[in-house]
């Protein structure tokens, strides 16, 4: 009895050991579809985290900002030394020291004329800011249907065994197709929702450098119309 009973446990462990995957196993247990895809949305992860951190740290630099930039700004001018003014705004090679420089270069010319030069340089400050970061909500989007779009290649192909097999196909080989169908939804959500946060993130620090350049053009236009008032 004794030993009736350690061999059907012993079948019972070997059981459940033989159904236990690892996450490499059950990614590549999917057939060459699943594989496929896993592979895809391994290249836009890595894609998404290479843009994501290269461009947090472009906009970390950019958003660097010496608060009495502009009061040096408006010293050397008030004196007249627009040269030193624009060396200052050279050295520090910033969004906002690159408006304002384009500001200084327009000084002596119709005040819209200013605004409009700044207004452009701040256009294409912006655009180089955001550069590349349209691929992270592309990513976003796009990974989880491609992950569902596995999911779905899974699904025809585990029905089609089914269909070929007039009904008897095995339930386990079946039931295994398909939840190892369904990993490519869920590397596909993974993958998407990273892009997805990475892409807010960059957004509301681009906003911040925005914000700042905003502020200094104000500033700085404030700063040529003092001598008339």
């Amino acid at each position: 009895m004794t030993t009736i009973l350690s061999q059907e446990t012993t079948e019972v462990v070997t059981e459940q050991t033989e159904k236990t995957l690892s996450l490499i196993e059950l990614i590549f247990s999917g057939g060459i579809a699943g594989s496929i895809v896993i592979g895809i949305l391994f290249v836009l992860l890595f894609v998404a985290i290479y843009i994501y951190f290269e461009r947090y740290f472009t906009i970390k630099k950019a958003s660097t900002f010496d608060s009495k930039f502009m009061g040096t700004i408006k010293e050397e001018i008030s004196n007249g030394n627009i040269a030193n003014a624009k060396e200052i705004c050279k050295q520090a090679n910033s969004p906002v020291s690159r408006l304002t420089e384009k500001g200084i270069s327009r000084i002596g010319s119709p005040l819209e004329d200013i605004n409009t030069a700044i207004e452009n340089a701040g256009k294409l400050e912006v655009y180089k800011l955001e550069k590349n970061v349209s691929i992270l909500a592309t990513v976003a989007g796009a990974a989880p249907m491609i992950g569902f779009l596995g999911t779905v290649i899974g699904m025809v192909l585990a029905f089609h065994q089914l269909a070929t097999s007039s009904g008897q196909a095995d339930m386990g080989s079946l039931a295994e197709g398909i939840y190892t169908a369904m990993t490519t939804t869920v590397a596909g959500l993974i993958v998407g929702i990273i892009a997805y946060i990475g892409y807010n993130h960059l957004v509301v620090k681009t906003d911040k450098v925005v914000y700042q350049m905003e502020t200094t053009a104000v500033d700085f236009l404030d700063l040529l119309n003092e001598p008339a008032a």
